[in-house]
């Protein structure tokens, strides 16, 4: 008798756990129906997939952005949220620090990584491809503060100087 009931019991639990997966299991977006109510930054268009008010994600904020050919977003920072930027298209050129000093370029396939409270704007570096990225966070919530930082030099005249690339000015 007890076998039978061990065996009710269980296709019970089977089937509550069937209900569960069902509505909390997991979910894809369709990228038509992203959300846009998020906190923006000027030049920016970002869009929600994954975050605590769509999905209940609690310790994730995912979704995509585009920056316009050209355009450049303000400076800005994610507070104590780490973040991932992958490049799908176009050219993304990263400008971070306290003057936004430091710049790095990444193309199609490409990660970025953000640490947390570190200055930084987007551009897209070319004039006529949208940069379209796809963006994850480490926390659901949506965290931009943007800041108001006078460049040490105006992101649309940097040379990119290096060893291989000298500047202009500089003999030969």
């Amino acid at each position: 008798m007890s076998g039978s009931h061990d065996h009710t019991h269980s296709h019970d639990h089977h089937h509550h756990d069937d209900e569960r997966w069902k509505h909390d299991g997991v979910r894809v977006i369709p990228g038509n129906q992203l959300d846009p109510n998020v906190p923006s930054t000027a030049g920016m268009d970002r869009k929600a997939a994954i975050n605590f008010a769509r999905v209940g994600a609690q310790k994730l904020w995912a979704g995509t952005v585009s920056i316009k050919p050209d355009a450049k977003t303000g400076a800005h920072h994610h507070g104590h949220l780490e973040s991932i930027i992958y490049v799908v298209k176009g050219k993304a050129r990263m400008r971070w620090g306290e003057k936004l000093q430091f710049t790095a370029e990444a193309g199609p396939g490409d990660f970025i990584f953000v640490p947390p409270y570190v200055p930084h704007q987007e551009i897209n570096a070319s004039r006529d491809e949208v940069l379209e990225c796809v963006l994850v966070r480490s926390d659901g919530e949506a965290v931009a503060i943007n800041l108001d930082i006078e460049p040490i030099e105006k992101p649309e005249t940097v040379l990119w100087v290096d060893p291989v690339h000298r500047h202009p000015d500089e003999e030969k």
